[in-house]
């Protein structure tokens, strides 16, 4: 039974391990990863409920110099992220330096008096003796609660983790059901998972600038389920390399994705998916909207 929750905004630059982190906390994948930078656009809340506490983690996108009404949005959801929670966790690379978009944070988090917590990842990549330096630069520029080195890959350090975020639950009621470990829909995640397709099986500046629909999502009978999604990008060009010859490329994507897809949602998945476009998108609010990329 919960007794207690606390909510955990985590936070970074772009393709720092946010979602990776969220994804292995939660102890499934809610949130779509990618060797891509900017890939969450959307603030999603994950769940974790241990020993009578209920912990819902507030992934955020990665904080970075918009380009677009698309990269503006994807600021404003971090910066309001950053208030009306119980703690803020910062993730950083092991490189004994506070950069830019770290140090914007930082800043903000003074402002707001909010309490941190520095959790430096993918420490399986660097020496243990290499963090010293890294604890040093992060301690000198903001009064830290905690310093936890860890591995979203691997999972070390994940459990101290765990019982440091724990300490910042204070009684009240349970916001998630029991069972329940995200706020997205199902017919999201499977948007995003075609999304996040994309991504891996493209290159350059193709993947940014694909937004997701899903038209249609029903269960038949049967229980098999029929999912219609269509692809909208931002240039004819970037169309026939979604396609690809002979349709080969979007037949991978959509083959990858429903493999996925079917494991989420535990059911056989009948997905046919098409790509249309619609220029500049990102830069039309409009679209955005119908995207899903709206003010919350």
């Amino acid at each position: 039974m919960v007794e207690k929750e606390a909510m955990i905004t985590v936070c970074g630059r772009p393709n720092v391990g946010k979602s990776s982190l969220t994804n292995a906390l939660v102890g499934e994948k809610i949130a779509i990863v990618s060797s891509k930078p900017q890939t969450t656009r959307n603030r999603i809340y994950g769940v974790v409920n241990s020993g009578g506490v209920q912990l819902v983690l507030v992934d955020t996108p990665g904080l970075h110099k918009a380009q677009n009404r698309l990269g503006d949005y994807m600021v404003k959801v971090v910066q309001e992220s950053l208030s009306d929670i119980d703690a803020v966790m910062l993730l950083v690379e092991p490189v004994p330096h506070v950069g830019t978009p770290e140090q914007l944070i930082l800043d903000r988090l003074k402002n707001s008096g909010e309490k941190a917590v520095l959790v430096i990842n993918k420490i399986d990549t660097v020496k243990k003796e290499a963090l010293l330096a890294v604890i040093a630069a992060y301690q000198d520029a903001y009064d830290f609660d905690a310093v936890i080195p860890v591995s979203a890959r691997t999972g070390e350090g994940l459990d101290d983790l765990l019982q440091t975020l724990k300490g910042y639950a204070v009684e009240g009621p349970q916001l998630f059901p029991d069972g329940m470990t995200t706020d997205q829909p199902d017919q999201q995640v499977c948007a995003e998972i075609v999304r996040e397709k994309i991504l891996y099986c493209l290159q350059r500046e193709v993947p940014h600038g694909v937004a997701i629909e899903v038209t249609k999502f029903s269960q038949r009978s049967n229980d098999i389920i029929d999912l219609d999604v269509t692809i909208y990008c931002e240039k004819a060009s970037h169309k026939g390399i979604l396609i690809g010859k002979g349709g080969a490329m979007l037949k991978q994507i959509s083959t990858m994705a429903r493999e996925d897809i079917e494991t989420f949602m535990g059911a056989k998945v009948f997905l046919q998916t098409w790509v249309k476009v619609k220029e500049n998108w990102r830069d039309n609010v409009n679209y955005m909207r119908t995207f899903g990329y709206q003010e919350q």
